[in-house]
């Protein structure tokens, strides 16, 4: 074999290698282009989240099912009670937006490794399914959330209460080349109902009167009331021995203030929830001109309350006055003043009024010491009379000019010493 020759072969032999490796090559990128969303890419491809009539989400004990109607979402499992908007609308506005971080290629029989085994009856195990369907039913989307990504960070960062996780994985049923990780954790998505429901509630301001009675008697069983915004409340009826505990009549000041309801109880099972022989009825007056007629019933124990809890069914409505009261003597742009005040806070009642009374017919479940004090019986609004300790005279004596004498202590005599000891 001559030179020449040689020389072809080693030609031949370098172009095969190249061959070889190009089909290599050729073969991993056909692999890798498998999973349909690279990372940086959005998980869902022409989501139309603008178009979402229902969204439901199925986890390992429950289901919740979100309706859209009208602009304004609702919760079906109570009785299409309001839902918050904006939970429902930033969890279908990050799913669109959302961005891959990483692909692993993995058919749907792998969903038990990725925490989205539909079959398991843990929350862990399971995750959350969640259906997106336009209003004829079409299905625009369906997602399943899994585990939470954990960093490898020993020290986990306390702005995020502690944890450790980056992420979640997730999984587009369209989508069976992968499952994908984000760095989305959904936190508000939940297949519980009551975690959905729009949590205002009535807000009693300014209260002046608190009358309550048990059920199936005709007589109130204490009254509270107050002569101005700034007093104490004093017990109706009271002896001079009887002294209103001050911190009922601070909690009575704020009743209701700000409060915030548990769950709703659907009509359909408040019978076997409530215990209607317990029930009892409040009114509460307000200066404003509020009425606001509670009837307040001790509720079944629940596993899913957790605590002590009561049903409240709540009805609201006001007298109002509709013109101000004139002063003689008043100048006439004081008068225009105090004329836009009058209306603008009649104006703010109204609106008060119209969506306090909106919660008619409903009932709330809601815990024992959110209404601690009109549970009380009228006993226990008395303060407690001072104890035998406190009671006691005091030993010091004061004397003219504010001396305090300190009473006569004893001559101890000290022993006598005999002789030989």
């Amino acid at each position: 074999m001559n030179k020449r020759q040689v020389i072809i072969l080693w030609i031949i032999a370098l172009v095969l290698g190249v061959a070889v490796t190009t089909v290599k090559i050729s073969q991993n990128q056909k692999t890798d282009s498998s999973i349909k969303r690279s990372p940086g890419q959005t998980l869902l491809e022409n989501f139309a989240a603008a178009e979402a009539s229902s969204v439901e989400v199925r986890g390992a004990s429950s289901t919740v099912t979100l309706v859209r109607k009208d602009s304004k979402w609702s919760v079906s499992e109570r009785d299409s009670y309001p839902a918050k908007g904006s939970y429902v609308n930033d969890f279908l506005r990050t799913l669109s937006e959302v961005k891959v971080t990483q692909g692993k290629e993995a058919g749907p029989s792998f969903a038990p490794r990725f925490g989205m085994d539909e079959s398991a009856s843990s929350a862990a195990d399971r995750g959350l399914t969640a259906t997106i369907k336009d209003a004829s039913g079409k299905e625009l989307a369906k997602v399943s959330l899994g585990k939470n990504i954990e960093s490898t960070n020993p020290n986990p960062n306390p702005m995020m209460g502690g944890s450790n996780a980056v992420g979640r994985y997730i999984r587009n049923h369209a989508d069976s080349s992968a499952f994908y990780a984000v760095s989305e954790m959904f936190p508000s998505v939940s297949d519980e109902a009551k975690s959905w429901l729009n949590d205002e509630f009535i807000n009693p301001e300014k209260i002046r009167l608190i009358t309550t009675s048990q059920a199936g008697k005709p007589e109130f069983t204490w009254k509270l009331s107050r002569i101005a915004d700034n007093a104490e409340f004093v017990l109706d009826g009271a002896t001079e021995k009887e002294v209103l505990d001050s911190s009922v009549s601070s909690s009575a000041k704020t009743l209701l203030g700000n409060a915030r309801f548990d769950d709703i109880v659907p009509s359909a099972k408040v019978a076997e929830r409530a215990i209607p022989e317990k029930a009892r009825t409040v009114l509460l007056e307000t200066f404003d001109g509020f009425t606001y007629k509670l009837t307040l019933t001790p509720a079944k124990p629940s596993a899913a309350a957790g605590t002590e809890t009561v049903l409240l069914t709540v009805d609201v409505s006001a007298q109002l006055a509709t013109e101000r009261p004139k002063v003689s003597d008043e100048k006439p742009e004081d008068a225009k003043t105090k004329d836009s005040e009058f209306a603008a806070k009649l104006k703010t009642l109204n609106e008060k009024l119209t969506r306090e009374k909106a919660f008619a017919g409903i009932t709330f479940e809601m815990s024992q010491a959110t209404v601690e004090i009109l549970l009380k019986d009228r006993a226990s609004l008395i303060a407690k009379p001072a104890t035998d300790a406190a009671a006691a005279p005091n030993p010091l004596q004061q004397l003219p000019g504010g001396i305090i004498a300190n009473p006569p202590v004893e001559a101890v005599t000290p022993p006598v010493s005999l002789p030989g000891n």
